[in-house]
């Protein structure tokens, strides 16, 4: 009797839709799974996916827990992520059942500094603000005090997390004529300083003192939930205005609105939420908060990065071969 074929390409189960490009090379190289809809799957959707591929693409839609990562099979050995952030993610049950994480570092570095910038000026100069009246049929004609912003240059940058993205947007800012500060775990390089022209901060309540602007630009771990915290909101030079396109819950977005309503906190650009898609109600009506729906990575060129990353991860994966965006527990 013949003996079955030997399987050569790994069952891929994508969760969304991703570029047409980055798909149509899937399906050349793995027996792919796609989702047409795009619509997010529901946990007993990602539990089945699991326990029948060998590898799940998977994005910040899915929350993969403990109980997705329980029901994967024997043939489960990847989780290959669509993004850089990987909080959705259970890593030590995923180490702990022996499934290897990646992740797309890198490639959106520019477009989500690029992100951040144009939230700083556009709650600066009240463009939103702008905006709304123009479309409302309300503008009435140039006036001297009208919709008075403020200028961006000697104002002071704060930066929480100078990694890629943070190094990333302090090249901006400088650009338009702030100076650059920042918290981080670890200190940066005196090189990068120096080029940036950086004041490091060892305490984060002592900086966001002082900043005129804010900018969250660190991962989301356990150890920066509720980073900016209602004490350290409180905190804030009288004014200030806050920037977030890392993860909503960096942020205490409850303590924030509260901020923001009693005029501690001047302005706000959010990209991000802490129960996203879900955005507080009352931050829907604040004329001096600017929200943009998580798109801070949207552009084609860093999701086709993205996608071309996730296939390198899965071809030196299948290959036997370490993937080179691995995620390690210690990461994060």
């Amino acid at each position: 009797m013949p003996q079955p074929t030997p399987k050569s390409r790994p069952t891929v189960i994508v969760t969304r839709k991703l570029p047409d490009s980055i798909e149509t090379r899937m399906m050349e190289l793995f027996d792919a799974d796609l989702n047409d809809t795009d619509e997010a799957l529901t946990k007993d959707a990602l539990k089945a996916a699991v326990a029948e591929a060998d590898v799940l693409a998977c994005t910040v839609t899915d929350r993969i827990d403990a109980e997705v990562i329980g029901a994967a099979g024997p043939n489960m050995k990847l989780i290959a992520n669509y993004g850089a952030g990987v909080d959705h993610i259970d890593l030590e049950a995923a180490h702990a059942k022996g499934l290897t994480v990646t992740n797309t570092p890198g490639v959106l570095t520019e477009d989500t500094a690029d992100m951040a910038m144009a939230l700083i000026l556009a709650v600066i100069r009240r463009i939103g603000e702008g905006q709304r009246l123009v479309r409302a049929n309300n503008w009435d004609g140039w006036r001297p005090t009208g919709l008075m912003g403020a200028s961006l240059r000697g104002k002071r940058l704060g930066i929480v997390g100078m990694g890629r993205i943070g190094a990333a947007l302090a090249r901006r800012a400088r650009a338009f004529g702030m100076t650059i500060h920042y918290h981080n775990r670890r200190r940066a390089h005196g090189e990068i300083e120096q080029e940036l022209e950086a004041t490091y901060w060892d305490s984060l309540n002592q900086m966001v003192a002082r900043m005129d602007v804010i900018s969250v630009n660190c991962p989301r771990t356990p150890g920066t939930y509720h980073l900016l915290n209602a004490p350290r909101l409180n905190m804030f030079k009288q004014g200030a205005v806050i920037i977030n396109t890392s993860r909503g819950d960096v942020i205490d977005e409850a303590a924030m609105v509260r901020a923001l309503a009693s005029g501690r906190i001047g302005g706000a650009g959010l990209d991000v939420y802490e129960h996203e898609p879900v955005v507080t109600p009352k931050l829907l009506k604040m004329e001096n908060v600017v929200l943009t729906p998580h798109i801070a990575s949207a552009t084609v060129e860093a999701r086709i990065a993205m996608g071309e990353k996730v296939i390198a991860s899965i071809q030196a994966f299948s290959d036997g071969h370490a993937p080179p965006d691995r995620v390690l527990k210690s990461m994060f």
